[in-house]
């Protein structure tokens, strides 16, 4: 089973991104449509993160039903953690960063495959601000 996780994992973000091009979630301008309340309003991608909800809480409640996963050793379920100040620093500047261009790192992804100028300038600002954490958080230890 072991052999299986990688092309079922390749599957599974391929299924992803499909999802995210077909609800037009890689083209900015609907983020920031939905985010811009004052404006043009689109509410689209509430209906998209409703059904990403309901289908993680589905995804959940199959998960508590077996004993064991199919392709693992054991399950990774992130269990409640504080609330810390780089908790809220990281959501708060991953908003900002969303707010700004109208992509995060999922849709920014996917949306490489389109070669736009603008997703490529985010994704490598997204990959230099995480080696930029790896490092401030290494030396700070």
């Amino acid at each position: 089973m072991e052999t299986l996780r990688a092309p079922v994992g390749l599957v599974a973000g391929l299924l992803f991104g499909f999802g995210l091009a077909l609800s037009g979630m890689m083209d900015p301008a609907r983020v920031l449509g939905f985010l811009d309340v004052a404006g043009p309003w689109d509410p689209s991608l509430a209906f998209v993160l409703g059904g990403a909800v309901g289908v993680s809480a589905l995804g959940y409640v199959a998960v508590s039903r077996m004993r064991k996963p199919v392709l693992a050793q054991r399950f990774e379920i992130p269990h409640n953690r504080p609330i810390t100040a780089s908790l809220i620093g990281g959501a708060a500047l991953f908003g900002i960063g969303w707010g700004l261009v109208g992509l995060c790192p999922g849709p920014a992804l996917a949306g490489l495959t389109l070669g736009l100028p603008q997703v490529i300038g985010f994704v490598a600002a997204m990959v230099a601000g995480m080696l930029l954490y790896r490092f401030t958080a290494a030396s700070g230890k």
